[in-house]
């Protein structure tokens, strides 16, 4: 399936009602770090708390009504479950997921209280994967991929499109690049579409270690890794969907890699500097920002803030650590 951004707009029109349009933030403070001018798409703000409800609910809606009858299954370190949850809460259907065993407890609490049956299914995406294939068989229903489907894709476009949309809207120009955190592409495979339609840059934020995209846009084919441990458990990928890697291939730009402590700064800085919390993995492309590494004609860049599920005391370490560096 090819995509553009007629899909997403098709796609903007039937979660319109379902999903939030959720605010775009600015921060003079961030700014001045960063030595760019960044609009902060608030997705930490969206229902589940991240972007992923759009994807999940775009694609439930596109089932035909009998097979959505017999139920929804995905396979999810989190945020992806929640949004598939959601749907099926929504729909009233049953819904199955497989979720890593080290799963945030923020995340399964979520999971659990729209009603969803959850499977614990080792550390990977593979792992999960397989979890999922046997619930389908199990109980008949149909699985709702995390992020390697075009329907699922088209919805998660929606953030970027609302984003470039409200930027305009502002009356002071449009933006010339978007940075968006990277786990199996769904979010940035939509951001592709929408900033080639735009005629803007696109860069994307991944853990070191968990570099899946980034190794394979410089092997020109995608690669497998053994994700690394980070506090970006939403970032976590074996490999990049295959139909985003394709788009990526054609539109990243660049594709970065912070570590932890960039991480874990860009979380204390949202929180303490623009008065917004998000989860380690919605921080990921504020980290590349106020890393610096983006080129010096960059000058007005949206950054996808993709979750904030976050738990407390996680957040409690890092102020701990990093607090001082923000006041």
């Amino acid at each position: 399936m090819n995509l553009d951004i007629a899909d997403v707009r098709e796609a903007a029109r039937a979660l319109s009602g379902r999903v939030l349009r959720t605010p775009v933030l600015t921060c003079p403070a961030l700014d001045e770090l960063a030595g760019v001018s960044l609009f902060l798409k608030a997705e930490n703000m969206q229902r589940i708390g991240a972007f992923k409800a759009r994807g999940a609910l775009y694609a439930v809606s596109r089932l035909p009504p009998e097979v959505r009858a017999r139920g929804i299954i995905t396979y999810s370190s989190g945020n992806h479950a929640q949004a598939v949850a959601l749907a099926a809460h929504e729909y009233g259907i049953p819904a199955y997921v497989a979720m890593p065993v080290d799963a945030p407890k923020v995340k399964v609490a979520g999971v659990r209280a729209l009603g969803a049956a959850i499977t614990f299914a080792g550390t990977t995406s593979d792992e999960r994967l397989a979890c999922a294939r046997e619930l389908a068989l199990r109980t008949g229903g149909v699985i709702v991929p995390p992020f390697d489907d075009p329907h699922v894709v088209a919805g998660q476009g929606t953030a970027t499109l609302e984003l470039f949309e409200q930027v305009l809207e502002r009356g002071d120009g449009p933006l010339d690049s978007v940075v968006v955190p990277v786990g199996g592409g769904g979010l940035l495979g939509g951001a592709c579409l929408v900033a080639e339609a735009y005629g803007a840059r696109v860069f994307s934020a991944e853990p070191e270690g968990c570099d899946a995209l980034a190794k394979s846009l410089e092997a020109g084919v995608r690669v497998r890794v053994e994700p690394a441990q980070t506090i970006a458990d939403g970032l976590r990928p074996v490999r990049v969907g295959e139909l985003n890697f394709a788009i990526a291939q054609r539109s990243v730009t660049k594709a970065f890699r912070v570590d932890d402590e960039a991480l874990g700064r860009a979380l204390v800085h949202l929180l303490l500097l623009a008065k917004t919390l998000v989860e380690p993995s919605g921080a990921a492309g504020v980290a590349v920002a106020l890393g610096r590494k983006l080129p010096s004609d960059a000058r007005r860049v949206g950054v996808l803030l993709s979750g904030g599920n976050v738990a407390p005391e996680q957040v409690a370490t890092l102020l701990a650590r990093y607090g001082g560096l923000a006041g």
